[in-house]
């Protein structure tokens, strides 16, 4: 007696969405970055390139499900209770607060709050105190490279006003 189950094939099309609009939001990058200090050019082809590779790895394995019947395009596990479960519906809305408030509230303010959102959320609310120091850091930190060493083009918040004020008469 066999005991082999048959599994149905997994669902992928729901799992190359966020890959198929990160390689489009990637080259679209690419094209916006010509008038761009060299600085700002190296480190996006170096990323977006990382991107691009991983993505392209990723839709190697996908090609290769469907050529062996192990995958399908559909689209049935897109949202699914899961979603509420791991936190993934709260990252999504994490995310669009990110984009939403960033001009408003600047870069470093609006970096912490989404590390600190979404580190919770990843952890269920636990170690709150531990991740709040971590997302501080992290968003210091890219304050202090992006915005107080490269004066990079980043929204400008209550923060860096302040942060420059206190340079300046520092």
């Amino acid at each position: 007696m066999s005991s082999e189950h048959h599994k149905p094939p997994r669902q992928i099309g729901g799992e190359l969405v966020i890959p198929i609009l990160s390689v489009g939001f990637t080259i679209y990058f690419f094209m916006t970055i010509w008038n761009s200090p060299w600085t700002a050019q190296v480190s996006t082809f170096l990323i977006g390139g990382i991107l691009l590779f991983v993505c392209a790895i990723f839709f190697i394995r996908c090609a290769i499900w469907l050529s062996r019947g192990e995958g399908t395009l559909g689209f049935g596990n897109l949202f699914t209770m899961d979603d509420f479960r791991t936190g993934r519906i709260g990252l999504l809305i994490t995310t669009i607060g990110y984009v939403a408030l960033i001009d408003s509230l600047g870069f470093t303010l609006t970096t912490f709050l989404f590390l600190a959102v979404s580190m919770l959320i990843l952890a269920r609310g636990k170690n709150a105190v531990f991740i709040t120091m971590i997302s501080a850091a992290m968003a210091l930190t890219g304050w202090a490279v992006f915005i107080w060493a490269f004066d990079t083009r980043f929204p400008r918040g209550w923060f860096e006003t302040t942060m420059k004020a206190v340079l300046a008469n520092g």
